[in-house]
Order: structure tokens, then C-alpha cells, then sequence
């Protein structure tokens, strides 16, 4: 969708020629298919052990698309994350897919579609890249960057050197990934950029508690050397299921023991020949970078390419699932012990040497989730970022809306007299909220509220126009779980704080039950809708401080 900023500063949409919808079933429309680049083609035109979709290299559609990345040639990025509930995400030591009656369609959830339409689940959970100026394209998912549930893609270009692309596995247990181009970039302008995307290597991340890490290759001769459970919170982690398929749950050091003695690289788990191998390997990547030791981490959601090159990542949650496990518990721990912590983080990586090829890199904590008095910076859930034109950081939270506004009584005591878990705690943050976070000067290490998002929302992919003079910011799913507010509908609701030395006090909210965003007239429809924030003068968002 195309739109222009007018002589007054409003912004409108222009309809343009090259508007387009590119949605789940694309391929049914028109047989607009979206194509794919790299070693997983190689899985989706050759007939193995699992389902086909008798589409060969081409792919009906992309949904579940999250957070994404604009290129400086001009493409778009977008992530499909949660893609599970649609497809099966399972597969065979080939890398063909389960077949889709493995996911059953749920009328009331509308999950399972996948199902209904025979999509085959291997084609999706990829980084789809489109050209926004060619109403021709509906997408093209380059199959070297991963399969998983991306969460954004951050993007590293310099003339000389490899691209490389970050992007995060949005789950509890998910890995950090780089891919790092075999080509070099010539101009970084050059839509010929998008070619560098078919061929190059996936690397998972290894984070060490010293504050050091490296990156792990994702290919068939690299070893077999998985973390032990007991370092995960939740105690487990989920490996590659042999000869099956598919995945199981490793639960002790004894599990880990014969899985190493029984596989020695990633080479013994996926079968085929060596592009059919990678490609299995790609498809799988989730299992494949846990079998050779990549970090499981806190769900890390956006991924963000600073001015000076370094890499900021927000990790959302450092809690547990029970089917998937959670992060080690050695790297994101709560300010003042090893525990599970449940309001996340917000990290700094920097390459050795400042180059995108590096191997190894440098990692630290910048912002820590949770309340003042516990060592957090004010919030909870870290997803979208953004970072402006003088490298300050701006991000938003994901708070689940089940857990808004939902009260916390005196003394913070369940109904056993137990102390409330982290999860039960984040009714005291209100609605998802949007935050500015300097990253130099005096403020440097302080977190300040910007802008509270409607009633049930999540405000979601904040972005910098190139002159800096707008900000845009959506506003995702509003009144998810009251729906329209009928009749300015409130409610109030008690809620057990803390001053910043810890002291405990209530609070008394008289919250909206429900929305009528955006028009916010009495019994008006919630919803979703695109922000443009500009100053009233019409100058820089952020202006760059006064040299001293």
C-alpha cells in the first residue's frame, strides 16, 4: 500500500498501480505463486518419503507474516512466524513435510487451514522478500535464511563485504541466526543484492556466560554437541526424533549421552544428497542448530543493525513451555538470581573485528524487563524495535492480552498464601506500551515511556521515515478479548505496586472494558490501524543533541 505525506503534513494513501494483496492463497488467485531461492528447493521438486503438494518449487501463499526489514535496494522483508498452527512443522529426516491431516482444522480457532487446502508445512515459516515497485511480484522465500518462526530480520550491508541478515526464533527455546552471503555487496543500492540471498551459510548462536559467543554452521559435517537439559529452564530440550521424524524431548544427561553417541554430525540426521542434505538441515533448522549446541534463548523477537554496526536483539520472556522447553538459564537470568524471569531483555552484540563474516562476537545485557525495585527498567516484553537517525533505541511491548490490566491484590499472595509467580505480576503493566531508550549521553541506562498503546492491543512495527520527521507505529489487534466497548464501559480494578525502594502500595485504575479505537465514538468497532507521529513544528522526531 502506497502512501504520501502532503504539503501539511498529513499522510494519505495514493493508490498506486503496484498496491497489491499477497496472502495465504495467493496461488489460488490468479496463480499468482510466490518462488524460492536455495537448497530447499531441492526438497520441495524432488518426490520423498513425505507429502507434496505437486507444486514443485512454487508456494501458494505466506501467511503468519510478522515483524520484518526494508532493504537499501529498495525490497521488503517480511517474517512468518507463527506458522504451526496452520501447517504441520514437523518433518522427516528428509525434510519433506508431515502430511497437513497431521494439523486439524479447529473451526472456533480458525487453525488447521493449512489442512483444508493441502499447503505443504515445509514451505512455510521463512523470510519472504518482496519488491514493493513490481506489481508482478508476489514474493520470493530464500530458503537459505531458515525455516523457523522468525520474528524480523535485521540487515547488514557494506560495500566489500558479505550481507549478513539476523533474524530470531520467536518461541521459548528459539535460537539466534545469522546468514552471511558468499557474494560481497558492490553498491548497496543495486537490486542485483537480492541474488546475494540464494547462496551463502547459516549460523546459529552460542552465547557463553563470559559475555563472549560464536556462531555455529548449520551444514551436515558440523558436530553433535547439545546443551544438557539441566541448564534450560524447564529442564529439557527438544532434539531431531530418529529414524521418526519429527522431534523429542530430552529430559536427562543420559538422553544427551546417547544421542551423541549415536549421531556425530548434523549428516547422520538428514538424509539425501548433499544440496537435498542442506536443504533438510534448512527446513529443520530450529532441531538442527539445538542438536549442535546453538543457545536456546528467550523467545528473541526483533533483531536491529545499529549506526556503528552492532546488533540489538529483544528477548521477549525467559520463561518455560512445557512442549518446547525454555532458555539456558546460565545467559538470561533475573537481576538477582537464576531463575526462569518472565520480562525479558534487551542485548547488544557486537562482531569480532566490526565485520559481518565474523565467527565470533561480544554480547551484553543493556535493558533488563521487571519492576524499578528488582533491578528492571519499567517494563515487560520486549518485541518491535527501531533505532532513529542518531542511534538511540525505541521498542515496544508484547505483554499477552490475557494478562492485561488484570489485577494483583495486596501482599501479591496467591490463593494458597504463596507468592505470585513473574506471569501474575504483569496485570501491573497496563496495556503494551512504547519506549525510548538512549543509547549515549546522560540518560544512557534509563528507559522512558513514550506512548500507551489502546485497550488489548499489541503496538507493533515502529519505523523512522528517512528524514526522521514521522514516526509510524501499528496498532495490532485492538480489544482482543472484550471486544467493542459498549456504552464507555469501565471498571475498576486494584492493583498492588511497588515504589521504587520496594515499598508496596495500591493503585486504584478505572479501566475501559473493551475498545472503540480508532475512532473512540461511543459503540464503534475496535480496530487495527496505522500511526503517523510527527512533531506539530514538523521537525526531527529526535533532535540531535547540541555539541558541547
Amino acid at each position: 500500500m502506497s502512501v504520501q505525506r502532503q504539503a501539511d503534513g498529513r499522510w494519505i494513501r495514493t493508490h498506486s498501480a503496484a498496491d497489491r494483496v499477497i496472502s495465504g492463497l495467493s496461488g489460488w488467485e490468479n496463480k499468482q505463486y510466490l518462488k524460492a531461492t536455495g537448497p530447499a528447493v531441492a526438497i520441495f521438486t524432488k518426490k520423498g518419503q513425505g507429502y507434496n503438494d505437486q507444486l514443485g518449487s512454487k508456494i501458494i501463499g505466506t501467511f503468519a507474516n510478522c515483524a520484518g526489514g526494508t532493504t537499501p535496494w529498495g525490497t521488503v522483508l517480511s517474517a512468518e512466524e507463527n506458522f504451526q498452527s496452520q501447517v504441520t512443522e514437523a518433518v522427516y529426516p528428509d525434510g519433506t513435510t508431515y502430511p497437513p491431516g497431521e494439523t486439524p482444522f479447529l473451526l472456533e480457532e480458525m487453525e488447521g487451514l493449512g489442512n483444508v487446502f493441502g499447503l505443504a508445512g515445509n514451505k512455510y515459516g521463512w523470510i519472504v522478500e518482496v519488491d514493493p515497485t513490481n506489481p508482478q511480484d508476489y514474493g520470493t522465500k530464500h530458503t537459505w535464511l531458515g525455516r523457523y518462526r522468525h520474528e524480523a530480520v535485521g540487515i547488514r550491508v557494506e560495500v566489500g563485504q558479505p550481507l549478513a541478515f539476523y533474524s530470531g526464533c520467536d518461541r521459548r527455546s528459539g535460537h539466534l541466526y545469522k546468514f552471511v552471503s558468499k557474494g560481497t555487496v558492490k553498491d548497496p543500492q543495486d537490486k542485483k543484492n537480492s541474488q546475494l540471498l540464494t547462496d551463502g551459510m547459516l549460523y546459529a548462536a552460542k552465547f557463553n556466560p563470559d559475555g563472549t559467543g560464536q556462531w555455529i554452521p548449520l551444514k551436515a559435517d558440523t558436530t553433535i554437541n547439545p546443551d544438557q537439559p539441566n541448564v534450560h529452564a524447564g529442564g529439557i530440550i527438544a532434539l531431531p526424533q530418529r529414524p521418526k521424524g519429527g522431534s523429542f524431548l530430552a529430559k536427562t544427561d543420559e538422553d544427551i549421552q546417547n544421542f551423541k553417541q549415536q549421531f556425530k554430525t548434523l549428516g547422520d540426521l538428514y538424509t539425501g544428497i548433499p544440496e537435498e542434505q542442506q536443504g533438510a538441515i534448512l527446513i529443520d533448522a530450529h532441531l538442527a542448530a539445538s542438536a549442535v549446541g546453538a543457545t536456546c534463548a528467550a523467545r528473541p523477537e526483533d533483531t536491529e543493525i545499529a549506526p556503528d554496526g552492532s546488533l540489538f536483539i529483544a528477548f521477549t520472556s525467559g520463561t518455560a513451555d512445557a512442549q518446547t522447553g525454555g532458555p539456558n538459564l546460565e545467559i538470561f537470568q533475573a537481576p538477582s538470581e537464576k531463575k526462569q524471569y518472565e520480562y525479558g531483555w534487551l542485548m547488544r552484540l557486537v562482531e569480532d573485528g566490526n565485520v559481518p563474516q565474523a565467527m565470533t562476537f561480544r554480547w551484553q545485557m543493556v535493558a533488563t524487563g521487571g519492576e524499578i525495585a528488582q533491578g528492571g527498567l519499567g517494563f515487560a516484553n520486549p518485541d518491535n524495535l527501531a533505532i532513529d537517525g542518531i542511534g538511540n533505541l525505541w521498542m515496544v511491548t508484547d505483554i499477552s492480552t490475557s494478562k492485561h490490566n488484570k489485577p494483583v491484590a495486596q501482599g501479591r499472595l496467591d490463593k494458597n498464601q504463596q507468592p505470585l509467580e513473574d506471569t501474575e505480576l504483569l496485570g501491573l503493566y497496563g496495556n503494551n506500551s512504547f519506549w525510548f531508550l538512549p543509547t549515549s549521553g546522560e540518560n544512557l541506562g534509563q528507559a522512558f515511556l513514550f506512548a500507551l498503546g489502546p485497550m488489548e492491543c499489541e503496538l507493533t512495527g515502529p519505523f523512522f521515515t528517512s528524514d526522521q520527521k514521522t514516526l509510524f507505529i501499528a496498532v495490532q489487534h485492538p480489544g482482543e478479548k472484550n471486544q467493542t466497548r459498549r456504552d464507555m464501559a469501565t471498571k475498576t480494578l486494584e492493583f498492588a505496586l511497588q515504589t521504587t525502594q520496594g515499598e508496596e502500595f495500591i493503585q486504584t485504575r478505572q479501566v475501559p472494558w473493551g475498545s472503540n479505537w480508532p475512532s473512540k465514538q461511543t459503540n464503534d468497532p475496535p480496530k487495527p490501524s496505522l500511526v503517523a507521529i510527527r512533531r506539530i513544528n514538523s521537525e526531527q522526531i529526535v533532535e540531535k543533541p547540541n555539541p558541547l
